[in-house]
C-alpha cells in the first residue's frame, strides 16, 4: 500500500517528469538542415565569384546526419565522385535531383562533391565541396590493472556523470519534503 502512495505522491511524479526531460537531452539526435548559398540558392555565380560556393561551405561545419537543401530555378544538383568533380561532368552520378528544392542528407564523414547537371554550369562555378566532420566521442577513461580492483571501483564510482548524480539527489530530495 505504502508503495502505491509512493507512486502516486507529486515528488515522485516530478521525478519522473524530470528523468523524462532529461531523457530527451541525453538521447536526442541533433541535425541541421543548411540552405545552400544562402539567401541566393544553388545557381550560376558571377563570373567573379567561382569559388562562391565552396566559400559557402567553408563557413560552416556539417556533421553526419545535417541536412543540406538546394534551391534552384531550371537547373540540377547531382553528388558525384572527386573524378566527375574535376571533370565537371558525370554519367551516372550518385544522386540527381532537378525538382527545384533538393534535400541531401550527409550521412557519413567525408568529403561530398556537388555540381550542377545543366550543361555548362559546373565549368562556371556551379560546384561544391563539402567536408562533413567526424562524430564526436568522449575519450575513455584508462582502464586500471587487473589486479588493481579497489582503486576501479573507486574509478567507477567517480565516473558517474553529474546529471545522474543531480537526479539521484532531486529524487532523494523530493522524499524529504512528503
Amino acid at each position: 500500500m505504502a508503495f502505491l502512495l509512493l507512486l502516486c505522491s507529486a515528488p515522485f511524479k516530478a521525478f519522473l517528469l524530470l528523468l523524462l526531460l532529461l531523457s530527451f537531452h541525453f538521447f536526442s539526435a541533433v541535425s541541421t538542415e543548411l540552405l545552400v548559398g544562402d539567401d541566393d540558392g544553388w545557381e550560376v555565380p558571377d563570373p567573379k565569384e567561382t569559388g562562391k560556393y565552396n566559400k559557402w561551405a567553408s563557413r560552416n561545419r556539417f556533421s553526419v546526419h545535417d541536412t543540406v537543401n538546394f534551391r534552384y530555378k531550371k537547373d540540377s544538383v547531382m553528388v558525384v565522385t572527386e573524378e566527375e568533380y574535376k571533370e565537371c561532368l558525370s554519367s551516372k552520378p550518385l544522386f540527381y535531383d532537378n525538382s527545384g528544392n533538393s534535400v541531401v542528407k550527409l550521412d557519413r564523414p567525408g568529403l561530398f562533391y556537388f555540381i550542377s547537371g545543366v550543361t555548362g554550369h559546373c565549368q562556371k562555378g556551379q560546384r561544391m565541396i563539402i567536408k562533413v566532420l567526424e562524430p564526436v566521442s568522449p575519450p575513455h577513461p584508462p582502464t586500471p590493472p587487473p589486479h588493481d580492483n579497489k582503486k576501479a571501483a573507486a574509478a567507477n564510482l567517480l565516473s558517474v556523470s553529474s546529471p545522474f548524480l543531480g537526479m539521484f539527489f532531486m529524487f532523494v530530495a523530493s522524499f524529504m519534503f512528503i
